[in-house]
């Protein structure tokens, strides 16, 4: 694997990971601001759960899967896991 393989797959990675963070940290930071937005610690505790849980999910998947279609359509299928799962929660959809 060349050195640029191994940067860009790294800055995929870190790109990930940090959107994760990000999306835990919202609400926190929405909280100090309006109180719309009230939650309590299991329910960072289950949004991080589902999120670290998709990622790493990701990571399996990904180290597995070579080609990149087919990582597309891994991370596909786990975004829209997620959104189902967290729209269920959050409202009762389904």
């Amino acid at each position: 694997m060349t050195t640029l393989m191994k940067t860009t797959g790294s800055t995929w990675r870190l790109a990930m990971w940090g959107l994760i963070a990000a999306l835990l940290l919202l609400p926190w930071i929405a909280m100090q601001f309006t109180r719309e937005v009230a939650w309590d610690a299991a329910d960072f505790a289950f949004a991080g759960v589902l999120l670290i849980g998709a990622g790493l999910i990701f990571e399996l998947a990904a180290w597995r899967a070579k080609k990149l279609v087919w990582r597309l359509a891994i991370g596909g299928a786990l975004v829209f896991g997620v959104l189902l799962i967290w729209a269920d929660a959050a409202v009762g959809v389904f």
